[in-house]
């Protein structure tokens, strides 16, 4: 079983990132799956009346993409997540590519904790979401 990096494996500086082009199907299955059918997500001629001109994905949708990098890649497998604090900065539209960052800012080694600031940028480099989780990584097998 492959597990991710344990407290005494991450250093501050670490960092990871996913990247994703935001499709309408993936708008409608999140949707779906949480039973968030705002019609700024899902009804194109109401949402034209809305601020943002269009319809938009939700915000959860794009934080979804900072728990991928906690879950696959840093720390990675076996990491709890127990903390995430989130500002949602400008809409996420179809069609944006999106990517994802994680690095960790602090470490808090006797409670095996470690706090990451979380970002996710679109194709021009526009911040749309940032915050800071707080995670349990994996313990080491030998523990």
């Amino acid at each position: 079983m492959m597990t991710g990096k344990s407290i005494e494996q991450l250093k501050v500086g670490d960092t990871a990132s996913f990247g994703k082009t935001v499709s309408e199907s993936d708008i409608y299955l999140y949707a779906g799956i949480t039973g968030d059918f705002n019609p700024a997500h899902v009804n194109e001629a109401y949402a034209k009346s809305t601020f943002f001109k269009t319809r938009i994905a939700h915000g959860m949708l794009t934080a979804g993409f900072i728990s991928a990098i906690l879950a696959n890649q840093l720390p990675g497998p076996g990491t709890i997540y127990l903390k995430q604090e989130l500002s949602f900065l400008a809409p996420v539209h179809i069609g944006d590519t999106i990517t994802a960052a994680v690095e960790v800012i602090e470490l808090i080694t006797e409670k095996n904790r470690a706090r990451l600031k979380t970002t996710c940028s679109n194709q021009d480099g526009v911040l749309v979401l940032s915050g800071e989780a707080t995670v349990m990584p994996p313990k080491t097998n030998n523990n």
